[in-house]
């Protein structure tokens, strides 16, 4: 899942901010869950790519998204997707490994 930077084509409300999205505005839509925010929330509330797929982390939707610190967290997170895998440790270390060589992981 990605967010799709559009002319937004009716009225939404921001999932950042709550606050309204008119009609031919600039602003993000992710489209298999409908929703949409501002493009300036956007920029502020930037979204962790997942680790294992590169895809969103689905920081909106997390848990910890109350806590979290986006601009110093860790780049280490994994999507629900990826979560639910068979064998998701495995694989997110095999991806670990590959973009951070120099931690020198032994598995």
């Amino acid at each position: 899942m990605s967010w799709i930077k559009i002319t937004m084509k009716y009225d939404g409300t921001c999932i950042v901010c709550n606050k309204k999205i008119r009609a031919k505005e600039i602003g993000f839509w992710l489209k298999e869950e409908s929703k949409v925010k501002h493009e300036k929330c956007a920029e502020v509330n930037k979204e962790l790519k997942c680790a294992i797929c590169n895809g969103s982390a689905g920081c909106m939707d997390c848990e910890f998204a109350e806590i979290c610190d986006r601009e110093n967290v860790s780049k280490l997170c994994i999507c629900k997707k990826c979560e639910g895998v068979h064998d998701s440790f495995t694989l997110y270390q095999k991806s670990i490994i590959e973009k951070f060589p120099l931690l020198n992981l032994k598995i």
